[in-house]
């Protein structure tokens, strides 16, 4: 039996940062991981992903955000590749809706550079884009883009080069909190540490089954559309974009393969009982709800879908992260219930969870997103919609 220091679970999105985080401490840590590395299988995967200054979820998480940009730069800069491109972010919905007001209250309460804009400003700025007379539009010019493979695998190469031992389609069938070491068993072995880290995203469940908080997995298609115009381009001045509208919240991406539009609805998604067994397959209610979306607010983008995907957000009763220590059990961390909005922290968490696996706590202001929060509905039978 091979023993560690640490033994993350789960090397997808925050696993893969944890494992680096742990690394570059010196800490002899294990990653295991049941695909392989940088997979598409969970919620990590689909070229791109937001990241944001102006949370509107939640004022909170903006110094965790403003830390995950400086973190996203060290290991851009450590790996020689780019890991942010700047392209701002619109964001676009009532003008007393949860969106626009969210934003504007991060910002104010934490000075950061938004502006607001008016329906007929947005649509002289961008022509690519509608916005109805009611509605009003936001623009973060520090947001962007972080290329959602390429970050896995750069955690992961970080956390390899500093000494961390990772081991890919190996899939874990059981895991034993004895006395004195964890024990985890797996599909080709048997390993042992002082502690371990969970961060196993629509798996996290079957982990953490004394959690007391329900996590439910939903299905989220991705989808590509052709476009017509420059407008669209990155190179143009385009930014990622966000709807807050009576159907949902749907967001997208500019071009940044000509010719082609990554849209998706951040809102709704059908529950999923098996995270191994998620419909893959294109649903024509999935690219029905996206084609209204493009006639309604994207005037020059067609219906010619050019490719899709299907991952999945892990869902907390209310929307915010779990990150915490396991009741009873203090050796065991997670970074769990992502809700959708995660991947843009995963460094910040991975320092987090570094923390909590080697001091028990951590200084940074994760106070907020721990199990015992009273926003939490608790036990088998709280909703997370």
């Amino acid at each position: 039996m091979a023993s560690f220091d640490v033994i993350v679970l789960g090397t997808g999105g925050i696993g893969s940062a944890a494992l680096s985080a742990l690394a570059r401490r010196g800490v002899h840590v294990l990653g295991l991981e049941q695909f392989s590395a940088a997979h598409d299988r969970g919620s990590s995967h689909g070229q791109t992903r937001l990241i944001r200054q102006a949370y509107f979820e939640h004022s909170d998480y903006v110094p965790l955000v403003l830390r995950s940009y400086e973190l996203w730069d060290e290991l851009s800069v450590r790996r020689g590749e780019r890991l942010f491109q700047q392209t701002g972010l619109l964001q676009v919905g009532p003008a007393d809706g949860a969106v626009v007001q969210g934003v504007i209250h991060s910002a104010a309460q934490h000075g950061l550079d938004v502006e607001q804009l008016t329906a007929t400003e947005v649509t002289q700025r961008w022509p690519g884009f509608l916005v109805p007379a009611a509605q009003v539009g936001v623009f973060e010019r520090r947001a962007g883009v972080l290329p959602v493979e390429k970050c896995v695998q750069a955690h992961l190469d970080d956390a390899v080069a500093c000494g961390a031992a990772l081991r890919t389609d190996e899939a874990v069938v059981a895991i034993e909190a004895g006395p004195t070491t964890i024990q985890v068993q797996t599909t080709r072995g048997q390993y042992d540490a002082a502690r371990l880290v969970v961060t196993a995203g629509p798996w996290s469940a079957r982990w953490l089954a004394n959690l007391g908080v329900r996590l439910v997995v939903r299905r989220k298609p991705l989808f590509w559309f052709a476009t017509r115009t420059p407008v669209y381009r990155a190179t143009e001045g385009c930014p990622a974009f966000l709807y807050e509208t009576p159907r949902g919240v749907f967001y997208g991406f500019p071009e940044l393969q000509l010719g082609e539009l990554k849209i998706a609805e951040h809102s709704g998604g059908d529950e999923v009982a098996d995270p191994a067994a998620v419909d893959r397959q294109l649903r024509a209610e999935d690219q029905c709800r996206l084609t209204e979306f493009i006639a309604d607010y994207l005037p020059h983008v067609l219906t010619e879908r050019t490719g899709h995907v299907v991952c999945m957000y892990t869902m907390s009763p209310d929307e915010h992260f779990l990150v915490d220590t396991l009741a009873g059990d203090s050796r065991i961390c997670f970074a769990a219930g992502l809700s959708g909005h995660g991947f843009k922290f995963a460094p910040v968490l991975g320092e987090a969870l570094a923390d909590l696996a080697t001091a028990g706590h951590s200084e940074l202001p994760i106070a907020f997103l721990n199990c015992r929060r009273p926003t939490l509905k608790r036990g088998p039978d709280s909703a997370a919609r």
